[in-house]
């Protein structure tokens, strides 16, 4: 009578075993198609994207709700909202805080972007770059020459503290880390045919050259981040270079700027033209010929309005560059609501300042789609953006990409 008792319940328990057993087999089938859905292959495209988050901040990252512990900042919310509609595989973030443990982007990711925003599903990345920047970084001297020291302009990059307007990548994308590189510390006048203002050659004299000798070219930082995509390599150049306003006439700022995106337009062309840079690692030189990339960030230059250097647009050094090509997303919203443009100009305005913000792949890769994510009034989720900063006072920007067998296919 015993041992029936212990093989009835040696059974039952084998039997609940199995069931469980049978329901996780049955879920994983459910949650397959998913799941592969969410995993890249090395053939398909790539949505790469760029999105500046008016002043993502730590103190904004840490207004949560109290019972759940979910982030519940108004903007972020919006703006993460955005981020789950669009889905980019690999997606670069302007203005969020640095700190060097990760902190903020990890917040981010987990109080927002991995929490479902307006019934749009969750979004993770198991891949993340944030590097240091100049922004908020004690100089030591007086760049704003008002005879004071520790003014936010007399950091290597604007800033009221270390890290404010800092850069993070998200991907989906394996990252080369050990071939990562970075010039946040390259000196401005390493490149040649700078225009610092330091009184040389008829150049308004604002810096001593005690000063000029030191200044840092990245207002943040300028980082070649190398993606595994299947078997190749595709480079992201990330930068955010200085608003060229905020000065005076020596046009310090709209100078640097220049500078700033003139850094990747010799990078990207190699050779003689790159020999100067020399990255934080200590490697010297651009971009490898054959090498792959998308030129991502606010870059902060409008190609047809706004600020001048020598009369032409800093930006036109990248989208007139040989090697680079210009998708020119655009959106119904910007054409709405940039009446005062010319319509041509208004489709691919990413702010109300105008096209600021880009993801410019080079011409051996293939772009499929492309888009601003600027919604009409008459459009779905028009109410996530907004002149009042609602969700950024920038707009979210991305291009589709694959691999081109022909170079001569890209467009």
């Amino acid at each position: 009578m015993f041992d029936s008792l212990v093989f009835c319940v040696r059974l039952v328990m084998v039997c609940s075993l199995r069931l469980r057993l049978v329901r996780v087999l049955l879920c994983f089938l459910v949650l397959l198609p998913l799941l592969v859905g969410e995993t890249l292959a090395a053939g398909e495209s790539v949505r790469f994207a760029t999105f500046n988050i008016w002043e993502l901040t730590r103190e904004k990252l840490d207004r949560v709700d109290p019972e759940t512990g979910l982030g519940n900042d108004p903007q972020l919310m919006l703006a993460a909202a955005i981020i789950q509609q669009i889905r980019p595989d690999v997606l670069l973030i302007q203005e969020i805080d640095y700190d060097e443990a990760g902190e903020n982007v990890s917040l981010f990711l987990r109080r927002y972007l991995a929490v479902s925003q307006q019934d749009q599903v969750p979004l993770e990345y198991p891949h993340v770059v944030s590097e240091p920047v100049n922004t908020g970084l004690p100089s030591g001297l007086d760049l704003n020459q008002n005879g004071e020291l520790g003014d936010p302009e007399d950091a290597w990059g604007y800033g009221r503290y270390p890290g404010q307007y800092g850069m993070a990548l998200l991907s989906r994308l394996p990252i080369a880390r050990e071939r990562l590189r970075s010039f946040q510390k390259f000196r401005w006048q390493q490149m040649p045919g700078n225009h610092i203002p330091d009184g040389r050659e008829g150049r308004p004299d604002w810096y001593p050259a005690e000063i000029a000798e030191r200044l840092r070219l990245s207002s943040k930082s300028h980082l070649d981040i190398p993606l595994l995509w299947g078997d190749r390599t595709v480079h992201v150049l990330a930068s955010h270079p200085t608003p060229p306003v905020f000065d005076g006439p020596e046009d310090r700022n709209g100078r640097r700027n220049h500078d700033e995106i003139r850094l990747w337009a010799d990078y990207i062309r190699g050779g003689d033209s790159a020999g100067y840079l020399v990255d934080d690692q200590g490697r010297r030189g651009g971009l490898a010929a054959e090498g792959e990339f998308v030129i991502m960030g606010d870059l902060n230059s409008d190609p047809d309005q706004g600020e001048r250097f020598d009369g032409v647009a800093p930006i036109r050094m990248l989208l007139d560059h040989e090697r680079v090509q210009d998708p020119r997303p655009g959106s119904r919203g910007g054409l709405a609501t940039l009446r005062d443009r010319p319509a041509d100009q208004a489709a691919v305005a990413t702010s109300h300042f105008g096209r600021l913000d880009y993801v410019l792949p080079s011409r051996g890769l293939r772009v499929t789609d492309c888009g601003v994510y600027w919604p009409a009034l008459d459009e779905p989720h028009a109410d996530r953006v907004g002149d009042d900063r609602r969700s950024s006072d920038h707009r979210l920007v991305w291009v589709d990409l694959s691999f081109s067998e022909d170079a001569s296919d890209a467009r």
